[in-house]
């Protein structure tokens, strides 16, 4: 097996709590997790430089010694975040969403 990531689309999965922390937030704050979401499942590699993302968006590793483990996607201007891990696999590589926090 290569080092590649497998990909696109990824599936996207939410942790619970955090589905239902999502479900809470206002429209707005749900339309814009939404759209820096649809970059992640749609790229190669759901570990974007941060030119790829929309505006207010920013991507960074959650520790600097795991480059390709759990991510921070900074939101709505760093108002909110989310941490991810993503799964890589033959069928259905997915994005898992551990973590929510908005402001």
């Amino acid at each position: 097996m290569t080092d590649d990531f497998m990909g696109p689309p990824w599936q996207a999965d939410w942790v619970e709590e955090c589905a239902a922390y999502r479900d809470s937030l206002p429209e707005h704050v749900r339309k814009t997790i939404r759209d820096g979401m649809a970059e992640l499942v749609t790229a190669r590699n759901p570990y974007l430089p941060d030119d790829e993302l929309p505006e207010g968006f920013h991507l960074e590793p959650a520790r600097s010694t795991r480059p390709r483990g759990p991510h921070i996607l900074n939101f709505d201007h760093g108002r909110g975040w989310l941490r991810f891990v993503s799964v890589r696999r033959v069928e259905d590589p997915q994005i898992v969403v551990e973590e929510l926090f908005w402001q």
